[in-house]
């Protein structure tokens, strides 16, 4: 009877699983379908594009649907500590809560993907971990995946960081739109893309254009207008 009941618990946990939002991706284009492919087959993934093509929330989904599959301890989001526009100073709080309102966007699609519920419970376990770009240096992430936000607004050395923390059974997903580096030169975020194509390391770079915008008709609009404007 025990074992019945125990066969039973966990069927009932795999179909609840398995209905979370973030088994049912439906990509939009074929470049949407390639980020999800990459993430799904490679230790690192860099996607670059514009706004509104989808990046952050493919990654999200896919993150969440790897983690709720097994063999992943940890999801960790990290992004640059620089502020678009012009700052309404410092957040109270912890690095963590400071950190937040940055991460939003990447936190909201964790949500969605794996049920507010569960997405509370594995931030209470430190299941979901917010670390700080300072605080990289140093640490080896095992069973993990690991979503680098506003990547174009990173140095190299902040890259060269990262990028070489990855360890055992682990993810890295560097997301970025280099036309809205928010530093002085910031095209580092291409640089190491260039570098990494010159030195023929196995990194997929998925590329959005404005072509794959799908967020609304006026957003593809006005980013356009703004690439034509060089603003």
């Amino acid at each position: 009877m025990a074992r019945a009941h125990k066969k039973e618990k966990k069927e009932n946990f795999l179909q609840e699983i398995k209905s979370s939002e973030a088994f049912h991706i439906q990509p939009k284009n074929k470049t949407q379908q390639y980020l999800l492919d990459c993430i799904d087959s490679s230790t690192m993934t860099v996607c670059i594009g514009p706004a509104g093509t989808g990046k952050t929330y493919c990654t999200g989904m896919k993150a969440a649907q790897l983690f709720l599959k097994g063999g992943y301890e940890q999801i960790i989001l990290t992004r640059a500590n620089i502020p678009t526009g012009k700052s309404l100073g410092y957040f109270p709080g912890t690095v963590e809560e400071k950190m937040e309102p940055w991460l939003k966007p990447i936190t909201n699609v964790l949500k969605n993907g794996l049920g507010k519920g569960r997405y509370e419970y594995m931030e209470s376990k430190e299941k979901i971990l917010v670390q700080p770009i300072e605080t990289i240096r140093g640490n080896s992430f095992d069973y993990s995946i690991v979503i680098v936000d506003e990547a174009q607004n990173l140095s190299l050395e902040e890259i060269k960081a990262i990028t070489t923390r990855i360890g055992e059974y682990s993810k890295l997903i560097l997301l970025g739109d280099p036309a809205q580096s928010d530093i002085r030169n910031g095209d580092d975020l291409l640089n190491f893309v260039g570098m990494c194509d010159q030195h023929s390391i196995e990194v997929p770079i998925v590329r959005f254009t404005i072509n794959d915008i799908v967020r609304s008709d006026i957003v593809a609009q006005l980013i356009k207008m703004f690439v034509k404007e060089d603003i």
